[in-house]
């Protein structure tokens, strides 16, 4: 008499080959590559952008006007700003955000809040930046009549000049948790490993902190010689709408 085949549990396991691949790491690998290939519209902005605090080093507010002048001819299209800057810090920020919840091994959690570089970016996304971007974007367009269109170093000049603790305080905390996340992110990319072979991770972050003052100290010095030491040269007028175009934003409504 025939037997029957002994069933093992395996058989009554659902195949492993039947089994749906895990979703969660094809998201995370593909929301790096969105962070990731955004980055180069982010830095060329920047590039263009702190050129001119930097430029004040060297030519004071006027040759930083120039460069102002330039960079508003660069973004200059409609669609400028929108598509090379709003667009890509936004999916920018986005993407690093939903990243963190597509993490499917428990050992692979993503990097704590208080780290440097989550906590710079944090803070640049939905603190700094905003307030920049309304103070230097959306303030002017509010004025009567809109100076957007018109704003050069001066317009930074009267900020610092008018409310300088409060100013400082917004130019130096963008530019310091801006220039600390570019850092980790460097290290974090290999980048610095690269350049300098085999190190401790106490000298990467040596070089992470160099990196940062490397870009942080002149634009801070390009801002506090041209508020400190040069003149206002816009009319009473001007100057007059730029204090307005500040005050659109509360922080400066005393």
């Amino acid at each position: 008499m025939a037997t029957k085949p002994h069933m093992t549990s395996e058989a009554n396991e659902p195949s492993k080959a039947l089994t749906p691949a895990p979703t969660r790491p094809f998201l995370n690998k593909a929301l790096t590559y969105i962070a990731h290939g955004t980055t180069p519209f982010i830095a060329t902005y920047l590039l263009v952008h702190l050129s001119a605090p930097i430029l004040a080093n060297f030519g004071g507010s006027s040759l930083a006007s120039k460069a102002m002048i330039l960079e508003r001819t660069y973004y200059s299209a409609s669609y400028g700003k929108i598509m090379l800057v709003v667009v890509p810090v936004t999916t920018h920020v986005l993407s690093s955000i939903l990243k963190r919840f597509t993490y499917a091994k428990p050992k692979e959690q993503p990097r704590s809040l208080d780290t440097p570089m989550t906590g710079g970016g944090l803070g640049v996304a939905f603190l700094w930046f905003p307030i920049h971007f309304f103070i230097h974007s959306v303030g002017p367009r509010l004025t009567s009549p809109p100076i957007h269109e018109n704003l050069d170093f001066e317009f930074v000049k009267t900020g610092l000049k008018t409310w300088p603790i409060r100013t400082s305080i917004l130019y130096l905390g963008l530019v310091a948790a801006l220039t600390v996340h570019i850092g980790e992110a460097m290290g974090l990319l290999g980048y610095l490993k690269g350049c300098v072979g085999r190190q401790t991770k106490e000298s990467i972050r040596f070089r992470i902190k160099v990196i940062a003052l490397t870009i942080s100290l002149p634009v801070f010095t390009g801002l506090f010689y041209a508020a400190a030491w040069e003149p206002t040269f816009a009319p009473q007028a001007v100057v007059g709408t730029f204090r307005a175009a500040f005050q659109k934003f509360p922080l400066f409504w005393l």
